[in-house]
């Protein structure tokens, strides 16, 4: 009976290192905050003073940096809020496949193949017109919690 081995298939993920804890008072204005279960960007922050039945409150108003969708939440400022850890990376665009698939250089020389286009339209319609006009792009991609999306674009020259 104890003779057996016991194999475990590591396909959980904790998510520990996706966020972490930050006292909810001492998050601020342009800061990051997870508010139901998406990274967003804290574009307002309030804070109401302590009532009679104890802590006081934070009002956050926050956007999802992947979606633009407006969030809020109201947290006791003295407990914790889960923070995204948020990086961004720039990589060189090489090209643009038909299903709206872009590939990228990394800074090691692989190629990064399993990003989208960005939804926004006017990104989407100044990295489709610097691609078709031959320049060399730089993308930046924002990642957090696991997702990752093209935020931004910068051009450093081209074909002439």
């Amino acid at each position: 009976m104890s003779d057996e081995e016991h194999h475990f298939e590591s396909k959980a993920d904790a998510g520990a290192s996706k966020t972490y804890p930050q006292q909810a008072g001492t998050i601020r204005k342009n800061g990051y905050i997870v508010i139901k279960g998406r990274p967003c960007k804290v574009v307002e922050v309030s804070t109401s003073k302590t009532g009679k039945h104890g802590h006081a409150k934070c009002h956050f108003v926050a956007i999802d940096i992947f979606n633009g969708k407006k969030l809020e939440d109201i947290v006791p400022s003295s407990h914790n809020c889960d923070v995204p850890h948020v990086n961004r990376t720039d990589y060189q665009l090489i090209d643009i496949s038909e299903d709206g698939f872009v590939s990228l250089l990394t800074e090691n020389g692989g190629t990064k193949d399993d990003l989208r286009l960005p939804t926004d339209e006017a990104l989407l319609a100044q990295i489709k017109t610097g691609y078709d006009d031959g320049k060399d792009l730089i993308v930046s991609v924002m990642s957090a919690m696991g997702e990752e999306q093209i935020c931004g674009l910068k051009d450093i020259g081209g074909k002439n």
